[in-house]
This record gives C-alpha cells, structure tokens and sequence, in this order.
C-alpha cells in the first residue's frame, strides 16, 4: 500500500493528511490560537472530591475543570489502560482490584501533575491522568510506574521477545518503557538513545512543576506537524510533503535527530497551487463533513452523528446488481466496507458506531462482510472493538478518540435548526401566522395589518397557503398585506399594524 503525508502550513493554521493509495485518510489540524491540550503536562489543584462518582475535578487552568477518575490516579493503576498512550495498541491488562477510594486518594486543594488525555468538549473539562506518558520515536516512558511493554501492532512473537529483551537491558530503573510500532526492527542504540533523550524530558518536567504554582501549563506537547511526523511517518511512507518553509526546515531537523534516514523522503513543495488543492484534500474535506456519500457502484452511505451514537446507514441506491437480492446486497456491503472505515477515519468518529448493512439472508456472506469489516479497522491507529454483525446486517462499534472530531473542528451548530438539521416548513409557519393573528381579532385599530416574514413564507402566503390571508381578512375586518424580510429566520415572524 503506498502512502504519503502532506503538511500544509500558513500564519493560521497547520492541516495534515495521510493519503493511502491517493485517498485521504487521516486529517489533522490545528489553529494557531487554539491548539489542541492533549498530551499537555499540567500542575493542577483539586477543587472537589466526588466519592459517588470516583472521582474528582482539578483546576488546571482552563474555563472548565479537569475530570480526574479514581483510576487515573490510584498508584497501582496499569500502565496499558491508565497510562494509555495516544495511537498505540498496547498489550491487554485488567486493572487490578481493591483501588482505593478517590477521597482516600485526593484531598481539595491538594495540588498534583496531571497529563491531559482527552481534550475538553463544549459541555465537559479535560479528561486528565496522573498517569503522565511521554511518547519518542521508538519509546514511551511511562516515570509513574514499573512496566516494560511492547505495541501490539507488532505482532510476530520472536520479535516481540527480541524487544522485550532489549527493554529489559537499558540502564535506568526510573519508570517504565513501552516499544512503538516505530521500534520494530530497531537496535540497543535506537532505544538507549530515545530513552536518555525522555528521561531528560521528564527531569526538565519534574524541576519545572516544582517552580510553580497550581494551576500552571508545565509542559507542551509538540505542534501537530512534528506530531504527526513522530508518530505517524515512517519507511511505509514514499513521500512527504511540506508547503511553509518554517515548517519544513522543523521537520527536517527533528528527522535528522530521531530518523535520519527517513529525511530524504522530505520534500518542500514550492508550486503557486495549493498542496491541499492539487492533491484534492479540500474537495474530500468538503465531502466529508456531507451525510451523504456517494460509492463507485451507485449505492451510498448515510452518516448521522447523534448524542448517543454515530448511525451509518449502507444503502443501495442506483446499484441494481446483476443476478438476485441476495448477491446485490453482498456486492454493495463488501464495498461500502473500504468507504465506512475511510469515513470513520477521516472524520475520527468516536464513541458508538452502529452500521447498518444491507440485510442478507445467507449466514456465510454476513460472516464474509464481517471478516472485510475487521481487515479495513487493522488499519485504524485509534483503539476500537466491534462485535459481530447481527442477523439484521448491525455491527456495533466502540472506538476512542482524544480529540474533537473533524465535524467539531470546522463547523458549528446551526442557529436555525440548533443541531436538529431541520427547521419548520413555510406551510407550518404561515399556520403559525394566522393563530397568532387570530389572537388580535378586536385588539386593533382600523388600521390595516402587515406580516413581516421570510420571502418562502411570503410566497407561500401567495400560492398553496393564500387560503390564510383570506381567512384573516374576512375574520379581522381588515386588509393584511404581506411584506418580505430576507434577514428573517425562515420560521420568524412580526405582525404590525399600519
């Protein structure tokens, strides 16, 4: 599979994309004003203790506090749930049992280092952990507990315990050690390189935090360009793009430091048409934030994010198949498959996802659909389950997801709907209208009345619903003339005596 990263940075903002045999992906971006705290290291200082929930709220210096859960805080938490590093698998672990209570653990006004894991959202703080990880090109050093660990994305178990035996031979004893996908294949120098370098990180941290005062920002965690290059780009990528020569020349020293090798797959782009633009990345953006999209053989997906759960409906639409029901259904699921996971990935959805495949009769092609559904989500860095897919074509889905997802990103609620994606019809308006107006009958003068309203509802008012003028003429004794306002709500409406 032959993929490509671009980068394309300005004085505004920074995207990046993860295209895969020249389809997007992967997008990420970030604001210059509003970067993303994931991964931030913070001095916080607990504001309430929550025995009922668990857990406990610190101020950390955000609008909101931060929401601390029992187990990202109790000393004997595991490093693979707890201390859970963002786009890595790591190894299975049950938390162990008898965690203390949060308020024998945390006391108000206590004061803590905490590690944002999950960004705050319009109506919730900050998800943070005390848990703190510090992710390098080959290692994550998690200081707080006693672990050594493997991704598993690596999967071959020789070289598994070949990692694991060069983990358990760098010196040092201050924490403990995870291998990214990035160390598959690397050496004692890689590691004991990486290791030194993030022990420094977490010395410079440590004295850091104990200068200030809570709450305070104690470390950074990089911008999303070098971000991306250090856990996303490597030898599986032929090419990396980069239009901001300020960008491109930290990209390639940050290479240089930790990847040598891979800096000649850099390359900075100076064409007049945008790097997004040539490569179709604003178009797929555009698509991406549609409900609708539309598949190769004529059939289509319907995705409607809710406050409970993402929907994604698999339709057939103008694909009629070639021999019966049952292999058109077949057809149209293998390939809305490909699409889902793409979707799912371009818009980091999160939370529940159900899909809804077309219904098949026959057990073993709901089994083949399934087997295509877990191949395309191999592909997926975020952590994720899926159940079985029903007799009815469902499959449930749960993946996770640190930051808001691209919809949140780009777009904002509709003040006409509020979210709702639709609004009242001019027919139900103008019905609106006339009960309103009814309710003047003997409370004007002679004058005549005039309806200030949208130009739909005031063509309606004049064609399929002119019934209602009639009726409020003949039962106010009055002339009621209809006048247009562009800068209406659709659904808003003054009545005004003249």
């Amino acid at each position: 599979m032959t993929s490509k990263m671009l980068v394309e940075s300005d004085p505004h903002e920074t995207r990046v994309a993860v295209l895969e045999e020249d389809r997007l992906t992967e997008l990420l971006l970030e604001r210059r004003h509003h970067r993303g705290l994931v991964g931030n290291v913070h001095k916080g200082r607990v504001t309430r203790v929550l025995p009922g929930m668990q857990a406990a709220f610190v101020d950390i210096g955000l609008e909101r506090d931060a929401f601390l859960y029992v187990a990202d805080v109790a000393p004997a938490a595991s490093p693979e749930v707890e201390g859970e590093l963002r786009d890595e698998e790591l190894e299975d672990a049950t938390p162990p049992a008898g965690v203390p209570s949060i308020d024998a653990l945390l006391k108000p006004g206590q004061e803590l280092l905490v590690q944002v894991t999950k960004d705050p959202l319009p109506n919730k703080g900050a998800r943070v952990t005390t848990h703190v990880t510090l992710p390098g090109r080959f290692l994550v050093l998690l200081p707080t507990v006693r672990h050594l660990g493997v991704s598993r994305r690596i999967e071959g178990e020789e070289e598994r315990a070949r990692l694991r035996a060069l983990l358990e031979q760098l010196p040092g004893d201050d924490g403990g050690l995870i291998v990214r996908t990035a160390g598959e294949g690397r050496g004692a120098e890689d590691f004991r390189l990486d290791r030194e370098y993030l022990a420094g990180l977490w010395r410079r941290v440590r004295e850091a935090a104990d200068l200030l005062t809570a709450p305070a920002l104690v470390h950074q965690d990089l911008d999303v360009a070098l971000r991306a290059v250090r856990d996303r780009f490597s030898a599986d990528f032929s090419v990396l793009w980069v239009a901001g020569e300020e960008t491109y020349g930290r990209i390639v020293e940050f290479l240089d430091q930790v990847q040598p090798q891979l800096v000649a797959r850099v390359k900075l782009d100076r064409e007049e048409r945008g790097l997004f633009e040539r490569f179709g990345i604003d178009h797929a953006i555009e698509t991406a934030l549609r409900p609708k999209v539309w598949l190769p053989s004529g059939g289509y997906l319907v995705i409607n994010p809710t406050e409970a759960l993402v929907a994604i409906d698999v339709n057939s639409g103008r694909y009629v198949g070639r021999s019966n029901l049952e292999e058109t259904a077949l057809a149209t699921n293998l390939e809305a498959v490909v699409e889902v996971v793409r979707q799912i990935r371009l818009r980091d959805l999160g939370g529940i996802i159900v899909v809804d495949f077309i219904d098949m009769v026959e057990r073993e092609h709901r089994e083949q659909v399934f087997a295509a559904l877990e191949r395309e989500l191999a592909k997926d860095r975020a952590k994720f389950k899926v159940l079985a897919i029903s007799e009815f074509g469902l499959v449930e889905i749960t993946r996770e997801r640190s930051r808001a997802n691209l919809e949140r990103q780009l777009t904002s609620v509709c003040p006409y709907c509020e979210g709702s994606g639709r609004i009242l019809s001019a027919a139900t308006t103008c019905l609106s209208i006339r009960r309103a107006a009814l309710r003047l009958a003997g409370t004007t003068g002679p004058g005549e009345l005039m309806l200030r309203v949208h130009p739909e509802v005031a063509r309606a008012l004049r064609g399929d619903e002119s019934a209602v003028l009639d009726e409020l003429e003949r039962e106010l004794g009055t002339r009621v003339l209809v006048q247009e306002d562009p800068a209406l709500h659709r659904a808003g409406f003054d009545i005004l005596e003249v």
